[in-house]
């Protein structure tokens, strides 16, 4: 499973909007690999955010 799996996977199995440190934690990733990781989903229309530094998917 690659990053981006691993970060949507974590965003639906949380059910709520999360903050990138969040995501990181709960995935077991980098925060720096989440936040480019999180800037591709944004370009591809992937997730929304509902407010201020919180991400969820679509």
């Amino acid at each position: 499973m690659g990053d981006k799996e691993k970060v949507l996977k974590v965003m639906h199995e949380a059910g709520k909007a999360l903050k990138a440190g969040e995501i990181a934690e709960l995935g077991g990733l980098e925060k720096t690999v989440v936040d480019k990781v999180m800037k591709e989903l944004k370009k591809d229309e992937e997730i929304i955010s509902p407010k201020r530094c919180y991400w969820e998917p679509k």
